[in-house]
């Protein structure tokens, strides 16, 4: 079947609704990933700059088949931001980095509405200009986008005591597949008119609708935050200070992450300019975080410490006495995933655990993985708060990145089956994107699986929403007929 028209064609058509970059050297760096390892070549790359103009592009793609990529910091892990494909299928990837405006800040309602393009940076900086919080906190918050966040319903450091960002959202304003607008945002606290619409939303990967705004939370800003970092003998141990520290109303735990000691290795390896502040060498090492929004003595985090460390097995400590010796002690957890990339070929696994079965699960996988592939560095870190891991490995000197490659499906398979036989998910923050489709369809149920295609074929019949990611179709085959 012949295309009716040219992609030069189209591309006007593109171009009499919004500015639009058609130039390779243009869309370069938005039609690779983050990671450099995913690349899909786009017809173009929109750029609307109201959810007006949005709408009017999204019917003027459905009328021409053109399928629409989503698109604001482009700094996801699994590829669900890039098209898919060598462009022979025609998607179009839509940026929202030009929605870049706060439309409003209400401190009285601890909220406020943002366009899907403002940066997650400037977002918190509104809010500590108001006096208040929004605390949502991440490695790329400098250049990754409030509707990426939404969409793919972003996890953090503060989870713990905040929740996912689907817990940080009131409302939302979302272009769906026909084109029409929903005019979400409400920033009511209750409202139990009918479906919640905008959870079908959050995590979406924007293969439902593409969000242009948002109303969300704020919260009393921390008047007073205390981090410290310790050194534990095992994983147990780490457990055992979380729950000595969650049971206690003293300390308001903002984060609790794990740190292992091969992270700490690779992170001085590749900074050799940092220097630890404890030993190392220990098993285990937790980073903890405690945020009081009123007034308490200076001491009391130190003094609460104090007082668990000696019957949860606490090797020893350092508590940060200013903000800048704190930022310090962030450097060695927010450095793991730099040095990761410096250091060469690696694999990365965003698994979640019931937060009991962390310590028994980190035995036995390093276990199994060290007996059957000599050669791998287990560069184990996360949130432990939450139960949340980045279960990452990385190929020692010698070990080729083929090699690595090659046990590449196996190790998955390994990690992930002890993952589902703990009900944990292989995809805890990061999403499931174009990288971890198969492994939706392997460790997801039928009826999951049945209802995400259903929800999907309702919003999207033709399939044109970011085609590939989550339930895996395709706008339409070679031939030009639809295929799901």
């Amino acid at each position: 079947m012949a295309r009716p028209q040219s992609d030069a064609a189209l591309l006007e058509g593109v171009r009499a609704i919004c500015h639009c970059l058609d130039q390779a050297d243009d869309r370069q760096g938005y039609e690779l990933d983050w990671r450099g390892r995913r690349f899909g070549r786009a017809l173009g790359v929109a750029l609307p700059a109201t959810v007006e103009e949005v709408s009017r592009l999204v019917g003027y793609c459905g009328r021409h088949r053109i399928a629409i990529v989503a698109q604001g910091g482009n700094t996801g892990l699994c590829g669900g931001a890039v098209p898919t494909g060598d462009g022979r299928d025609r998607q179009l990837i839509l940026s929202l980095r030009r929605m870049n405006r706060i439309r409003r800040i209400d401190p009285l309602t601890d909220s406020l509405i943002v366009e899907a393009g403002v940066l997650l940076q400037e977002v918190q900086q509104a809010a500590d200009g108001a006096d208040r919080l929004f605390p949502l906190s991440l490695g790329a918050e400098g250049s990754c986008t409030i509707g990426g966040n939404i969409a793919t319903n972003a996890g953090g450091n503060a989870v713990l005591r905040y929740g996912n960002m689907r817990d940080l959202v009131l409302g939302l304003e979302v272009v769906l597949p026909s084109g029409e607008i929903w005019h979400g945002l409400r920033s009511l606290r209750k409202d139990n008119a009918g479906y919640d619409l905008k959870q079908l939303f959050i995590g979406s990967e924007g293969t439902l609708g593409i969000i242009t705004a948002a109303a969300l939370k704020l919260f009393p800003p921390l008047r007073q935050v205390d981090t410290a970092l310790l050194a534990l003998p095992s994983c147990e141990a780490a457990l055992s200070l979380l729950k000595a520290l969650q049971t206690r109303e003293d300390v308001p735990l903002t984060a609790f992450e794990l740190i292992s000691a091969e992270s700490v290795r690779l992170v001085g390896e590749q900074f050799p300019d940092k220097s630890f502040p404890l030993e190392p060498g220990h098993p285990a090492y937790v980073l903890v975080e405690a945020g009081w929004t009123g007034p308490c003595r200076a001491d009391a985090f130190e003094q609460c410490l104090e007082r668990v460390w000696g019957a949860c097995g606490v090797v020893d400590a350092v508590v940060a006495k200013s903000d800048a010796q704190a930022a310090a002690l962030w450097f060695w957890r927010e450095s793991i995933t730099e040095a990761q990339l410096r250091a060469g070929p690696h694999l990365k696994h965003d698994i979640s655990l019931p937060i009991a079965d962390i310590p028994e699960f980190v035995e036995q996988m390093d276990a199994t993985l060290r007996s059957r592939f000599p050669g791998l560095r287990i560069v184990n870190f996360g949130h432990m708060g939450d139960g949340n891991l980045h279960y990452n490995l990385n190929a020692a000197p010698g070990v080729a990145a083929d090699t690595l490659q090659a046990w590449q499906p196996e190790i998955e398979r390994l990690i992930y089956d002890h993952v589902a036989e703990r009900q944990g998910s292989f995809s805890a923050e990061h999403g499931i994107g174009q990288t971890k489709v198969d492994d939706l369809a392997r460790y997801r149920s039928a009826v999951e699986l049945n209802l995400m295609s259903v929800i999907k074929s309702s919003l999207d019949p033709e399939g044109l929403f970011n085609p590939g990611k989550i339930v895996g179709q395709r706008p339409f085959d070679t031939d030009g007929d639809e295929a799901f």
